[in-house]
């Protein structure tokens, strides 16, 4: 049977944070993860939460997820898609579940009259690279993405 998406359900938490776990492993920053179940039950699926999660499954099984939220372009005038987090399991890469969670993505965008499909990749991730790039996906080479975070985020915050 072909992967089938579908939006992602409160019981999914536990499948969503294992997925978040292994795909930070895979981009070689677990001790980075500090998420539990209850973040990822509170923050994707409360009344008001901003982001949304999909789940990928064959045959009843999950084998990816993907999360997102929309963001806003000011020079379009109009909202954008960013897609935080895209994983398909080992052993269901090469399947289409990658292409199908995109394309399915791409529709939403569509449909919410967003201008723009958005994502980062890691700089040395060459398979999701030229995963990317074969869908018709551009590099952004022109900006570089500034952070804060944790002590320096409240640090600034607090003047």
């Amino acid at each position: 049977m072909s992967p089938q998406i579908r939006p992602a359900r409160l019981e999914d938490a536990a499948q969503i944070l294992a997925f978040i776990t292994e795909l930070a492993d895979y981009e070689r920053a677990r001790h980075e993860v500090v998420a539990t179940l209850g973040d990822i039950q509170r923050s994707l699926f409360s009344a008001d939460s901003t982001a949304k999660a999909l789940i990928c499954e064959r045959d009843g099984q999950a084998i990816g997820f993907a999360v997102y939220f929309f963001s806003y372009s000011t020079w379009l005038g109009s909202n954008g898609l960013y897609l935080e987090d895209l994983y398909v399991t080992p052993q269901a890469r090469g399947t289409g579940a990658g292409k199908l969670l995109l394309r399915h993505l791409a529709q939403l965008a569509c449909e919410h009259d967003c201008g723009r499909f958005e994502w980062s990749v890691l700089d040395w991730n060459q398979p999701a690279i030229d995963f990317y790039k074969s869908l018709g996906a551009e590099p952004q080479a022109e900006w570089v993405r500034y952070r804060m975070e944790g002590e320096t985020l409240r640090a600034f915050a607090n003047g």
